[in-house]
């Protein structure tokens, strides 16, 4: 039934993926909630949480404070927590409330600028769209304030943009791209995942951008207008997701986010190239980066529908849409995305 989900929990939406991005970076996060939003980001959304604290934080927003659009009360709170916490920055991350009463976040960008410091990021996530969304809003955010300066490009150095958990689904991705570039002779730069800030100011000497997810594709053009940075994409480990089959022949589904979903059928046909391989996605699909086979996800049933109709001989799918497709006979490989099922790789 079109609307209704039977197998799928919710996805994760916008702001979640604009957190995810800023976890790692050191400055004050700022969710412009009354609370739940920040609970299901601390809680469910981002695995990092319980391994390693960052400065989230709630607004606290009350009925009256929306009414009277009380913004002073938020910049007071921001203040007040700068004070106490050594920062280098601090976002404030918008959520449904802020979006129905049209919150002016440049505004209130000004206003908390004045009254501290630090460098004010306003990221204007309305809890409406998916997670990737608010990943390429805080992308161009980070970039475009801090990536100013221009450095000596450094050949060996590689920037990889679009790492969070969300959409590689490991937190032991960033360590397994760098020791597959340092084979190549490259020392690769993590933005957000395990690389801090002053790697971010300084992506103007990397010899060259890899995207990893679609959502920091427009980040990579952003780069590559300012500073001249050429960009690629794919996903440097992805062979490692790839387990060995017999793949000649064979029709095959991949559904992930778009980059990933690219780079596992690029592994696939480099093995064997008579296997006929189409992507699917819940998420963003850039026409540069789509074929026309590929196709947008949006019910239950778009899914349901693609399995029954096109008989595959294997998908690679989050181990929580293998339930959705009893009747599906082939080989279903499990390939973890965190922003589906909430689970990461084992």
């Amino acid at each position: 039934m079109r609307g209704l989900r039977k197998y799928l929990t919710p996805f994760a939406p916008d702001q979640s993926g604009a957190v995810s991005v800023l976890y790692e970076l050191g400055g004050i996060i700022v969710i412009c909630d009354a609370g739940g939003c920040t609970g299901n980001v601390c809680g469910f959304d981002e695995p990092r949480w319980f391994e390693r604290k960052s400065a989230v934080f709630s607004a606290g927003l009350r009925d009256m404070d929306a009414i009277l659009g009380r913004d002073d009360r938020l910049v007071a709170k921001l203040v007040d927590a700068a004070d106490k916490i050594d920062a280098n920055f601090a976002a404030i991350v918008g959520t449904p409330v802020p979006a129905v009463i049209g919150t002016d976040y440049q505004a209130l960008k000004r206003m908390c600028e004045k009254k501290t410091d630090l460098p004010i990021l306003a990221i204007d996530t309305d809890g409406m769209e998916l997670y990737d969304k608010g990943e390429e809003k805080a992308y161009l955010a980070l970039f475009t304030a801090f990536a100013k300066e221009k450095y000596e490009v450094c050949k060996e150095k590689v920037g990889i943009l679009g790492m969070t958990p969300q959409d590689v689904s490991d937190l032991k991705a960033a360590d397994k791209v760098r020791e597959e570039l340092k084979k190549e002779g490259k020392e690769a730069i993590c933005y957000g995942m395990g690389d801090g800030l002053e790697a971010v100011e300084r992506a103007s000497e990397v010899g060259k951008n890899i995207v990893v997810s679609a959502a920091a594709l427009e980040a990579a053009k952003y780069l590559e207008k300012t500073f001249g940075t050429p960009y690629e994409i794919g996903y440097p480990a992805a062979g490692e997701l790839v387990p060995n089959l017999d793949y000649q022949g064979k029709k095959i589904l991949v559904v992930h986010q778009q980059v990933m979903a690219e780079a596992i059928r690029q592994e696939i046909l480099k093995r064997e190239n008579s296997a006929e391989v189409q992507t699917a996605t819940w998420f963003m699909r850039k026409k540069e980066l789509a074929c026309p086979q590929d196709v947008s996800l949006r019910e239950e049933d778009d899914y349901i529908d693609l399995v029954k109709n096109d008989r595959f001989d294997i998908i690679f799918a989050d181990a929580c849409m293998e339930k959705m497709v009893p009747d599906f006979q082939g080989i279903f490989v499990n390939t973890r995305h965190f922003a589906v099922s909430g689970r990461l790789c084992e």
